[in-house]
């Protein structure tokens, strides 16, 4: 019985191992590496060699064009935030009534969410070229064709309209799930009392569906902080740095060039504080507005 008792006892446990030892393997040890790497002067070839705080020096007070990433990729989250969390809301509430064109518009939307990113990025470069069908559409009310992707100007708006294109249908399913759960009850008691629809909606509809806007405020920043891919494919940092990102900042420096694999570990755990940083305000602030049922 009491061999039993101590297998019951560690059944938990022993269940839970696999993700424990996959989490040290692959994400604490990997993180512990970046933070000592961080410290040392390394270019895959050459010996490690113990520098200190150099590497943060260099990348506070010499390195210009962190500072101009870390710009584009404040400028970029804070874009993503309030456009896909505005928008998803918005379209949430149109299409929440049920009805057959609602439901082929849900699916609809969610088609690009389903698309891998290279054959986005493929497809707006071709729309967005000088002879796209961007600048055909412009040129249909007689205003100037811009260059999208090839001008310092727009390149980095032209990147946040593809992301919010590409995610905007994602996060509206979750709106509109959230907007259904509500009861029923609640809206018909409030428009008994003569409650318009605007103040249905905010005494209502936000209360209510918080909870996900704060699940969206914290995947569309942890998302948009970590941004890559469409940077890598649609202008590689470019026109000059104008959509660097930190990420990609740091794939630069880490594996092009001098692979200063030091001065990129410092970023990295830069990022890695700053994103931190950024959950713990959200919890310890926007949290505590939240409405859980």
């Amino acid at each position: 019985m009491k061999k039993k008792a101590t297998i019951r006892k560690a059944a938990p446990y022993i269940m839970v191992m696999p993700a424990v030892i996959f989490l040290i393997i692959f994400t604490f040890i990997p993180i512990l590496y970046l933070f000592v790497l961080s410290f040392f002067k390394y270019n895959l070839i050459s010996d490690m060699q113990f520098i200190g705080m150099d590497n943060y020096k260099n990348l506070f007070f010499v390195e210009a064009g962190f500072w101009v990433a870390a710009r584009n990729t404040v400028i970029y989250t804070v874009s993503l935030v309030i456009f896909l969390t505005l928008f998803s809301l918005l379209l949430a509430v149109a299409l929440e009534k049920s009805s057959l064109l609602n439901a082929f518009a849900q699916r609809l939307m969610f088609l690009p969410h389903l698309c891998a990113t290279l054959t986005v990025a493929m497809i707006f470069q071709w729309l967005m070229n000088e002879e796209g069908m961007f600048n055909a559409v412009l040129g249909l009310f007689k205003l100037p064709g811009l260059r999208w992707l090839n001008s310092s100007d727009t390149a980095l708006f032209s990147i946040i309209i593809i992301a919010c294109w590409k995610d905007i249908g994602y996060y509206t399913i979750i709106m509109l799930s959230s907007l259904k759960a509500i009861p029923a009850e609640i809206n018909e008691a409030a428009q008994l009392d003569n409650a318009g629809f605007l103040r249905r909606f905010f005494r209502i509809t936000l209360p209510m569906v918080s909870p996900q806007l704060f699940f969206l405020l914290i995947t569309i920043t942890m998302g948009a902080f970590k941004v890559f891919d469409m940077v890598r494919i649609l202008t590689e940092g470019g026109p000059g740095n104008s959509t660097d990102s930190i990420v990609y900042w740091i794939y630069k420096k880490a594996f092009t060039g001098t692979l200063n694999l030091g001065l990129a570990s410092a970023a990295s755990v830069v990022l890695m504080g700053v994103m931190m940083l950024m959950t713990v305000i959200y919890f310890n602030t926007i949290n505590k507005k939240v409405h859980y049922q």
